[in-house]
């Protein structure tokens, strides 16, 4: 839901859209021919929720687990608030950090606030894609490999000596990371990828 008004989430507990389910109706067609013996989900309702249908078509799936160490990234304090809202804000804060007592600050309305605005971008480009920029009190990419990559060497373990496939409903910016792992990409790579909400990748481990 939050992602549709255009929020930062993170943790909050965002529901399922009707666009989310259907993409979740998406994803259980397209690993109704495969095997699922464990599946995994956050504590948060749109991992569980995106897990369910999937789960009605594997009735041989007997374990179902809650792993955290998979769930979005933490954006901290900013979680709720409107990305549109955050570059307006913090395009003013950077102005008045920026140009005051500066000749710009004679500039008319109009172009102060195309000014404000590529403050407000540039601070939103770095908290939203740089890979080692943490929002307050939240989390960078950086901090989420870390967990996620603790997350793949158990399960790894767990999946090779119980010889079972595993299907994990994760989030966009812990699949980001999920993915930068097991296919050795780099992080200038992975920070321009767009995660899609109805695509499923496959490993073996």
């Amino acid at each position: 839901m939050f992602n549709r008004d255009g929020r930062f989430t993170g943790w909050l507990d965002s529901k399922l859209t009707i666009q989310g389910k259907k993409h979740a109706l998406k994803i259980a067609k397209q690993l109704r021919n495969k095997k699922i013996d464990v599946a995994i989900h956050t504590r948060l309702s749109r991992s569980k929720d995106t897990l369910a249908p999937v789960l009605k078509e594997h009735p041989e799936c007997k374990i179902v687990l809650e792993d955290d160490r998979m769930i979005e990234r933490s954006y901290g304090d900013l979680e709720g608030e409107g990305h549109e809202n955050f570059i307006d804000r913090v395009g003013k804060q950077e102005y008045d950090l920026r140009v005051h007592g500066d000749a710009i600050v004679s500039l008319d309305k109009k172009n102060r606030k195309k000014i404000e605005r590529f403050f407000g971008d540039e601070d939103y480009k770095i908290i939203h894609r740089g890979y080692k920029v943490a929002p307050p009190e939240g989390e960078s990419f950086a901090d989420v490999e870390k967990r996620v990559k603790s997350f793949i060497r158990d399960l790894k373990k767990f999946a090779r000596k119980n010889k079972v496939d595993v299907a994990i409903s994760a989030h966009g910016n812990s699949i980001r990371l999920f993915r930068k792992i097991m296919e050795g990409a780099h992080r200038k790579s992975v920070v321009r990828w767009v995660i899609p909400y109805d695509k499923v990748y496959e490993y073996v481990v």
